[in-house]
């Protein structure tokens, strides 16, 4: 009953979003009050009955009701709880359910909190994210419906991709999902923009906090996957640059083009088609990432690889928001007149350079993802893009871009003294090249991509310091860092984040040592400065699994640091074997091994990495997230400009 009920809700959903995507647009053009303001009960109501549906599913996989077919296929009855929580999720139909009532909740915010954006704008805003909404809805309804029932309910479920069944993974695509489906708001406030013709101010410090809330989340689900990738699949990476990586990673360079972008809008009126052209690239991009993920395209360890009749509706979806967004802002892009006017030498320019380096750095990820595809279609043949084009491509931007953004966030709007800055900042330069200058002494033999690493990494970190000095006076007035916004904050401890994650990607990707060999029980050998022992290999009998597990000791100068239990899971019931790294973690380094298949002379193939810096990735990573919401809860950002502002009248309703 409960399950016929949540298909129910999600029925009524769809009607509720055809009428939140044409009543309030109506009202808006027509300028009808009593029409705008259905926009409001209506964005509440389709959350609410698709948070219904998304709860009778979520019940569904709890009590593991096998006569639901989604739960057959996607759970078992000795899986723990919390991965028949995340099973819900981890599935095509689920996952689509969970897109779309994410997409309501922000539909739903942008009623709630949207009280000091003008009506017309507001309703506008609301009516795009409907017809968002009735799009996937449909898709939802009628290729993907995650409620069809079994004729006759089997005893119990063939359960969960083993590769699923992990903490980091149950929370990355939620994370995932706020970030690049909160995306579609955004793409709301630019469409709603174009219709209404006037994009000014008010409207960037509007847009400012959507995008950033979406940036933060993105950068968490991004981080968790990474690092799931890192302790999971047993290959020591943290990146692969795999399609539904770039899937994610297209749309999170965009909205952090797209957040600096707004930030000229809303300081200098300039940059208004481009900041609208990003909007929608950003969410155009998202949606990329969904039909690359769901219509079995191109394969993935952890893609949706479905039937292709379903990444023809998200491809026709794909289309019909992108391609006529993009028409109207061909229609409407002279009505955008910048206002600001900026010198060459300025922080308007700095952030032009910022939003080229981000934008063509997402294309050439898009070019890397879909060059194998386009070769194969246009001209029959098989080409593998990996690591080696991605890395030597894309590199080069995020070099770029870590050089001039320490300089770019201390120069003046309009016109700026570059020497000045310069000045300022020579001390965090030289400290940088000094750090960078030690290390290549240090390593000898080895690439420049470590020094290199360091470099960028105390440059930026440093060059945040040293913004926030800059704002205590000539007298040094420590107390002046306590009134500074917390947006000026929040942009430091960012930037200080990026830097760190790069020096843990150039850390690890230069220094890391790797060992690959036969261990024998009782037989020490040496990596790197760490000596290791097979002490042992057991059986072990798993909640829903069988495993093979080591006991490996770590010693160091003589000195034993660590025990590991590397395990090698087979799966039962999916029949699929999933291998299980054991870590130890510190700050400057892990030691990571993992334990393969028995051999005939009585060893075990080990492979054992030394990672130097690898935490300092996801560390860099939270401490950007971290940045995010300080600068989100800055006040300005919860009081949209313009609130003061009379609203022209409105209309009658027609009798």
């Amino acid at each position: 009953m409960i399950t016929e009920l949540g298909h129910i809700a999600l029925i009524l959903a769809f009607f509720v979003a055809l009428i939140q995507m044409t009543v309030p647009l109506i009202g808006a053009h027509k300028r009808w009050p009593g029409w705008m303001a259905v926009a409001e009960p209506a964005a509440t109501a389709q959350f609410l009955l698709i948070g219904m549906s998304f709860a009778a599913l979520t019940h569904a996989f709890v009590t593991s009701d096998f006569s639901l077919q989604l739960v057959y296929q996607n759970s078992h009855s000795a899986k723990p709880m919390l991965y028949k929580i995340s099973g819900v999720w981890g599935n095509h139909e689920g996952s689509m359910l969970l897109w779309v009532m994410i997409l309501a909740l922000f539909g739903a915010c942008a009623a709630w909190f949207g009280g000091n954006i003008p009506h017309t704008l507001r309703a506008r805003v609301i009516a795009v994210q409907g017809a968002i909404g009735v799009a996937f809805l449909a898709f939802i309804l009628f290729t993907s419906n995650p409620f069809l029932r079994l004729v006759v309910p089997p005893f119990d479920g063939q359960d969960l991709n083993p590769l699923l069944q992990d903490p980091g993974l149950a929370f990355h695509p939620p994370f995932l999902y706020l970030g690049y489906v909160g995306l579609s708001i955004c793409f709301s406030f630019a469409v709603a923009a174009l219709i209404e013709g006037r994009v000014d101010a008010a409207w960037g410090r509007w847009v400012r906090p959507w995008t950033l809330a979406a940036w933060v989340f993105l950068t968490i689900g991004i981080a968790l996957g990474s690092w799931w990738a890192y302790y999971e699949l047993g290959w020591g990476g943290f990146w692969f640059w795999d399609p539904v990586e770039n899937a994610s990673f297209m749309p999170w360079l965009f909205a952090a083009a797209l957040l600096h972008s707004a930030i000229v809008v809303e300081k200098r009126e300039a940059l208004k088609s481009w900041t609208i052209l990003l909007a929608i690239l950003a969410f155009g991009f998202s949606l990329i990432g969904t039909f690359i993920v769901r219509s079995g395209l191109l394969t993935s360890v952890h893609a949706f690889a479905n039937d292709p009749e379903r990444g023809v509706f998200i491809l026709m979806i794909l289309v019909f928001f992108t391609g006529g967004a993009l028409m109207l802002f061909a229609a409407r892009a002279s009505a955008m007149e910048a206002k600001g006017v900026f010198g060459v030498v300025s922080r308007e320019s700095a952030l032009v350079a910022n939003n080229i380096l981000l934008a063509v750095s997402s294309f050439v990820v898009f070019v890397g993802t879909m060059w194998p595809l386009v070769a194969e279609m246009f001209f029959d043949r098989k080409l593998s893009v990996g690591p080696p084009f991605f890395n030597a491509a894309f590199t080069p931007f995020m070099i770029v871009l870590g050089i001039i953004l320490p300089v770019g966030a201390m120069l003046s709007w309009k016109r700026a003294k570059l020497d000045r800055v310069i000045r300022q900042l020579a001390p965090a330069f030289m400290l940088a090249v000094a750090l960078a200058g030690f290390v290549w002494a240090m390593q000898t033999g080895r690439s420049l991509m470590g020094p290199v690493g360091v470099f960028l990494g105390t440059w930026l970190v440093a060059g945040a310091i040293t913004d926030l000095i800059s704002r205590t006076g000539q007298n040094r007035d420590l107390k002046r860092l306590l009134r500074l916004p917390r947006a000026d904050w929040g942009k430091a401890v960012a930037h200080s984040g990026m830097g760190i994650t790069m020096l843990g990607i150039a850390g690890l990707m230069a220094w890391q040592e790797e060992d690959i060999r036969v261990a024998r029980v009782g037989e020490p050998f040496t990596v790197g400065a760490f000596e290791l022992e097979l002490q042992g290999v057991e059986r072990v009998q798993g909640p829903n699994y069988i495993s093979t597990m080591g006991e490996v000791s770590v010693r160091k100068d003589g000195v034993e640091i660590a025990h590991l239990y590397p395990e090698k899971r087979n799966y039962p019931v999916a029949q699929m074997p999933t291998t299980e790294a054991a870590i130890d973690y510190r700050v400057m380094r892990d030691v990571y091994v993992v334990i393969g298949d028995p051999q005939d002379n009585g060893g075990w193939v080990m492979r054992t990495y030394i990672k130097p810096l690898a935490n300092w990735i996801w560390a860099g990573c939270i401490i950007m997230s971290l940045g995010g919401l300080l600068s989100l809860s800055d006040r300005r950002y919860r009081v949209a400009a313009g609130a003061a502002r009379t609203e022209p009248k409105l209309g009658v309703p027609a009798e």
